[in-house]
C-alpha cells in the first residue's frame, strides 16, 4: 500500500540539498509527483507532493535524521486527496500582479479573492530591482479556481479596483497550457 504525504524541508541553501532529499524518497521507493523548490534569502524550502510504500516510512524518518541534525527543519504530512468532485464546474483562471514593490500586495489580492470565494492553487512571487532605477519591482503569478457561479465580469471588476488602490496592473487570463496540470 502507497501513502501519499507533503513533505516541507527548510534550512541552510548549499549545493546537494534536493539530491539528498530525493536520493532518500528513491532509494526507499518513492516518487516526488509535485513540487516547488526555491532558495528565499540565504535559506532553501522544499514543498513535494510524494507518494511512497507505507512501509517505508520509518526508514524514511530515520534517513531524514540526519538532515535534521544538520539544522533543516523537515515536516511530512499524509495527503487526503479529495474527489475532484468539489471543483467541478469550476473555472481556471491565471492571474499575474505587477508593479511598485509596497507591503500589502499579496495580502490585498488574496483578501479579495476568498472573499469572492476563488481559491489560490498556486502562487509564485518576487522582487526584483529595475534596471534603470534599482527600485523594486513586484511581480505575482497565481493560478485560481472560479466557482461557476461567478460571471467573469462580476469578481474582474472587483480585481481592478484592487489594483487600482494597490498601483499595479492586475491581468486574468485563462491557464496557460503548461499551468494547467
Amino acid at each position: 500500500m502507497r501513502t501519499d504525504f507533503v513533505l516541507t524541508l527548510t534550512g541552510p541553501d548549499r549545493i546537494g540539498i534536493v539530491d539528498e532529499v530525493t536520493g532518500l524518497l528513491l532509494r526507499r521507493g518513492g516518487n516526488v509527483e509535485t513540487s516547488r523548490m526555491a532558495r528565499l534569502g540565504g535559506e532553501f524550502a522544499v514543498l513535494m507532493l510524494v507518494s511512497m510504500p507505507s512501509d517505508q516510512l520509518v526508514s524514511l524518518e530515520e534517513g531524514l535524521g540526519g538532515m535534521i541534525a544538520q539544522g533543516y527543519k523537515i515536516t511530512a504530512t499524509e495527503a487526503r486527496r479529495t474527489s475532484g468532485d468539489s471543483v467541478t464546474g469550476w473555472v481556471p483562471q491565471w492571474i499575474e500582479v505587477d508593479g511598485a514593490d509596497h507591503e500589502g500586495i499579496i495580502h490585498e489580492v488574496a483578501h479579495y479573492l476568498s472573499g469572492q470565494g476563488i481559491s489560490i492553487e498556486s502562487a509564485d512571487s518576487e522582487s526584483v530591482p529595475a534596471p534603470t532605477s534599482g527600485s523594486p519591482l513586484f511581480s505575482m503569478t497565481a493560478r485560481v479556481m472560479v466557482p461557476p457561479r461567478l460571471a467573469a465580469t462580476d469578481w474582474r471588476a472587483g480585481l481592478e479596483e484592487v489594483a487600482g488602490r494597490l498601483n499595479v496592473d492586475i491581468r486574468v487570463s485563462p491557464v496557460p497550457e503548461h499551468r494547467k496540470a
